[in-house]
């Protein structure tokens, strides 16, 4: 067994043109004197990673692990959650995800497909030259629209949204597995792939592609009612990365799982801070201390109540505190007799 990483921070819902907040160095160095020594760095703002470049260039990207490792952190994984999330639109959200992609691409969609495709590619090998062997991403969605079904779907509706997902993300996928690198979809409502059985109907699209993996954030599980931890034992040889994001769920005769187009503030289901929520992360750990997951913990700060460096911090103690050192022996070791198959066939009482 190996002790997983952490804690990590991802960097996203911190970023801003304010200070320590515009830059990789100073976020870095705020990273590690709240506790973390990892940071997850999301590739659309140029301030924290040319993704271009770093796609070319190992020096480029040697030198920036320098800056971030003279900070007191490392880079755990690059995130491609928008330019993932524009892979595959339905024209429903053309105008709401619009503002995800480059200018000049906007108002096109065939374009902003085909930008997005590129920047998520270009994420696998900007990772291979930072020694990064996964990056995370969400699957974009085709199929979210008609995720209630009323009006009633037409035959082979969803098998056709699959089957086009799997079209647009193969060369994507191929593409990483030259790289050497695992894409791992956030499974996460308002994407095709929000549960198990969507995983696995698109893992079914793609042949079973080994280089499309799960980033496990059990929060939107929790937020669908659905077994968070039993999920890790469906699909723990998949999961290789890990959101540590709580969250909890209060139905009232008012409203449920779908939230009465509600704030977040007022809604059942909604995001906390580490701690504040109702997941167990005590068995989360332990299934995945138990199952030898081998990436990092990293904090996804969600939370509509605590200001979100106090969730930071607290965050950072949180996940110290949940990761399991594993052992390197067995309690009853004191107690061993030691390997002899005579004795064994003796007792089993084979000897003749």
């Amino acid at each position: 067994m190996q002790t997983l990483k952490g804690p990590a921070i991802f960097l996203a819902q911190f970023m801003d043109d304010n200070e320590p907040f515009n830059s990789i160095e100073q976020m870095a160095k705020w990273a590690a004197d709240m506790g973390f020594v990892g940071v997850q760095v999301p590739i659309g703002n140029p301030a924290f990673i040319d993704v271009a470049l770093a796609a070319q260039s190992k020096t480029y990207c040697d030198e920036l692990k320098g800056r971030v490792a003279a900070q007191g952190v490392v880079i755990t994984e690059l995130s491609t959650h928008l330019e993932g999330q524009l892979v595959a639109v339905h024209p429903a959200y053309d105008e709401l995800f619009d503002g995800f992609a480059a200018p000049e691409v906007r108002g096109n969609p065939k374009a902003r497909t085909q930008w997005a495709i590129q920047q998520v590619t270009l994420a696998a090998k900007a990772s291979a030259n930072l020694g990064l062997t996964e990056q995370v991403s969400f699957s974009g969605s085709l199929l979210w629209p008609m995720m209630y079904p009323w009006p009633q779907r037409s035959p082979g509706l969803v098998e056709e949204g699959f089957a086009e997902l799997a079209r647009r993300w193969r060369p994507i996928l191929d593409a990483h597995e030259e790289a050497g690198v695992n894409v791992c979809y956030e499974i996460h409502p308002s994407e095709d792939l929000h549960d198990g059985v969507t995983f696995e109907r698109f893992l079914d699209a793609v042949d079973g592609h080994s280089r499309a993996n799960i980033l496990y954030d059990p929060s939107h599980f929790l937020l669908q009612q659905l077994d968070y931890l039993s999920f890790i034992d469906i699909y723990h040889e998949r999961i290789k990365m890990f959101h540590v994001k709580d969250a909890e769920f209060n139905p009232t005769g008012r409203s449920g799982i779908y939230g009465g187009y509600q704030d977040w503030l007022q809604r059942p289901g909604r995001f906390r801070s580490l701690g504040d929520g109702q997941i167990d992360f005590k068995a989360i750990f332990s299934k995945l201390a138990g199952y030898d997951y081998q990436g990092w913990a990293v904090l996804e700060w969600e939370c509509c109540l605590k200001h979100q460096e106090d969730g930071a911090r607290e965050g950072a103690a949180f996940i110290r505190d949940h990761i399991i050192r594993v052992t390197d022996k067995a309690f009853d070791d004191f107690a061993a007799s030691g390997t002899d198959d005579s004795k064994n066939r003796r007792i089993l009482g084979l000897e003749e």
